[in-house]
């Protein structure tokens, strides 16, 4: 039972990208550090015009040419965008990719804030090329009074910096600031065509490649209504790939409906084989999201408690509900953008939170006067929070608005929660002290956990040996280490002999992990295995968790391709998920593909890795052999499989195939763990029910 390639928590990297090292290539690369070869500021670059580059002072390099004013680039327009595509949408994969459809949907969005629109559509075509479509004002077409003899529209798409939200007065509230979106949408696209109904009875187009217009403004005929209808197609010379993602932009775009009450968003797919659509609507705002993420949960409130309001022009709206649950999903938007790395606007809620919670307990007599203060940990364990604002100049940290930096933010939003709490406490009791108790609860799991962290800790200290299972390799750079966690002592055996010792390490886990969704962190020090796990990567736990001690660069998940190796590798990834999410967002974390079957066709031996290659196989044998049938082998387990057999199929970087976990919709993950982990069974029995006939049963 094997996770598949189209799974929304992982991505398949074959043996032939950047992780296909071989063992020669792996040693190249070591010997380099300590050899002349050793790559510097200083070494000789040849470029195309047979110059090459010093040491950047002037000084002369070994050919005796300098550096000079031919080594310096200047990218004009749009160029610098496709040069450097990283900078402007963060990557060039699946993420980068649906990043040109947001940036996009983002300006029909604000349309919606403004108030001129309320229906935006998204279409996939059957081409892989996308449209978003609004009813707002349109983008002006209009000759533009700082580029004569060319209309606005062609500005806006071709020039880096224009736009109407530098205090023009085309918008009070967006979430573009630096007029960058869509002329990035443009230069990175192969091409990229726009329609416009202004409101002045007319339909307009332009049509654009690679971020150069190839057709002037054309005036196509009338039309009724208003709108802009922006339809590109990426450029794979630039991206990686056009596989759009239907789940991954249907939650996206199910949060803008959230956050902003009466706007109808849809989403069709039109590809062959994919078609779907999703259309989303919301009366309740921030109130039916925060249900919408505790579905599946049992809530200490009967429902969620929120704030809508303004203050020195900052829009503030906020959800809260508790759930007996001991993680926490706390959301925040910045005119309608996901900081998924908060910012002021979380700080001020946190803040907020943990002292308005602190103040009731006091005066309720819930914590005494010998009792600490409860934690920012301790309030937040099983808080499921949105939070929104809108303000006139967002400051975020980068192009891809992950941190909000506005200081002032921070203030107006603890004014307003602290506000908020006090009065929803004072008001209900009876929930007020089921969540100050939940907190307390937290406070005594945290204590526990502190003690039984300190002796993990100790006992390293004194003993400073990892965990006896523990094969590790001779590298002692992380980015070119990978560690194996291998279901079975004997899997494990197989695996330390098959292994390229110099790089890789291997640490074999008995049973099942413990299912972390269900206890708290203190329970969780105590188990054996999971204990190993944190010692052997080396960067500690909870508060305590550093990245930067990390052991290896890449952890592998390798169990067997049945139901128990898949339940095993759940426990697994729900403990990373929960307690080490870095190693995930950093793309650190990685599940082996072992083969399900040997196939042999007369003297050669082929591994397949599903059913459906194996069929295909045995279909192309036959048809080449009379109808005769091939010798088909079925691997049960790891531990089948002889150190050769395994090293040629799962763990060699040249041949091997393995997904990196990666979570692109915090929302969604959440939601799916408590749900699968969690105590809950109905919500998991209609799961099971819904997805039965996609099933793979080892029977």
């Amino acid at each position: 039972m094997t996770p598949s390639a189209a799974d929304p928590f992982f991505y398949c990297i074959k043996g032939t990208g950047s992780m296909a090292k071989t063992r020669e290539s792996f040693m190249t690369e070591q010997l380099a550090d300590n050899s002349d070869a050793l790559t510097s500021h200083n070494t000789t670059q040849i470029s195309e015009n047979g110059k090459g580059q010093g040491d950047g002072n002037g000084s002369e390099n070994e050919n005796g040419r300098g550096y000079s004013g031919q080594n310096i680039q200047i990218l004009e327009g749009l160029e610098a965008v496709r040069v450097r595509p990283g900078m402007y949408i963060g990557a060039t994969d699946q993420r980068g990719l649906h990043h040109l459809v947001t940036e996009v949907v983002d300006n029909s969005v604000d349309e919606v804030m403004a108030g001129y629109a309320d229906t935006v559509k998204v279409v996939i075509h059957a081409d892989s090329s996308v449209s978003i479509e609004d009813n707002g004002r349109g983008i002006p077409v209009d000759e533009h009074h700082q580029r004569p003899g060319q209309s606005t529209l062609e500005v806006v798409m071709t020039v880096l910096h224009a736009g109407g939200k530098f205090g023009g007065g085309g918008y009070k509230i967006s979430s573009g600031l630096h007029g960058v979106g869509v002329s990035v949408v443009n230069a990175l696209s192969e091409w990229c065509q726009v329609d416009v109904k202004p409101g002045d009875g007319f339909h307009y187009r332009q049509r654009y490649e690679r971020g150069n217009p190839v057709t002037g403004l054309i005036k196509v005929g009338p039309a009724e209504g208003r709108g802009t209808k922006t339809t590109f197609l990426a450029d794979l010379s630039v991206m990686e790939t056009r596989d759009f993602s239907f789940d991954a932009l249907a939650q996206r775009f199910r949060e803008m409906a959230y956050l902003n009450k009466g706007m109808t968003i849809s989403l069709v797919d039109e590809r062959p084989g994919r078609e779907r659509e999703a259309t989303f609507y919301f009366e309740g705002g921030l109130i039916s999201f925060v249900r919408y993420l505790n579905k599946n949960q049992r809530t200490l409130q009967a429902r969620p408690v929120s704030v809508s309001r303004i203050v020195d022009g900052v829009s503030v709206d906020i959800a809260v509900q508790y759930n007996d649950k001991w993680s926490t999903n706390e959301v925040s938007f910045a005119n309608g953008i996901n900081t998924i790395d908060g910012g002021m606007h979380l700080t001020g809620f946190r803040s907020a939170l943990t002292r308005t919670l602190n103040e009731y307990a006091r005066k309720a007599g819930l914590l005494k006067e010998k009792d600490s203060n409860l934690t920012g940990d301790d309030v937040r364990q099983g808080l499921t929070a949105v939070i929104s604002v809108k303000i006139p100049n967002p400051q975020f940290e980068a192009q891809t608005k992950s941190k909000l930096n506005n200081a002032e933010v921070r203030p107006i939003v603890e004014a307003i929660t602290a506000e908020m709490l006090t009065h929803y406490l004072e008001v209900t009791p009876n929930e007020a002290k089921a969540i100050i108790d939940k907190c307390l609860t937290s406070a005594r799991a945290r204590e526990a956990a502190r003690t039984a962290r300190e002796l993990v800790q100790r006992k390293n200290v004194l003993d400073t040996t990892l965990p006896g299972k523990l094969a590790d390799c001779t590298e002692r750079r992380a980015d070119r280490c990978e560690l194996y966690l291998v279901e079975g002592d004997s899997a494990g055996g197989s695996a330390k002999q098959g292994r390229d010792r110099h790089f890789q390490a291997i640490l074999p886990l008995r049973g099942k992990i413990l299912n972390v969704e269900r206890v708290g962190l203190d329970k969780i020090l105590h188990s054996q295995e999971v204990k190993n796990i944190i010692t052997a990567l080396g960067v500690g736990i909870d508060e305590h968790f550093d990245i930067s001690k990390l052991r290896y660069g890449r952890i592998v998940i390798m169990c067997d391709a049945d139901v128990d190796g898949a339940h095993i590798r759940t426990l697994l990834l729900t403990f990373f998920y929960r307690y080490m999410p870095q190693l995930i967002t950093n793309g650190h974390l990685f599940i082996a593909q072992p083969p399900l079957y040997h196939i042999k066709l007369g003297k050669q031996i082929r591994y397949v890795y599903s059913d459906e290659e194996r069929d295909a196989l045995i279909e192309e044998y036959k048809a080449t052999h009379n109808g005769k049938e091939p010798e088909i082998g079925r691997y049960k387990g790891l531990g089948e499989m002889n150190p050769e057999t395994l090293w040629d199929t799962t763990m060699d970087p040249d041949k091997r195939t393995i997904l990196r976990v990666s979570i692109e919709e915090a929302v969604e993950a959440d939601k799916v763990f408590s749900m699968l982990m969690g105590d809950e069974v109905a919500p998991r029995r209609r799961f099971i029910e819904s997805h039965a006939k996609s099933a793979n049963l080892d029977i």
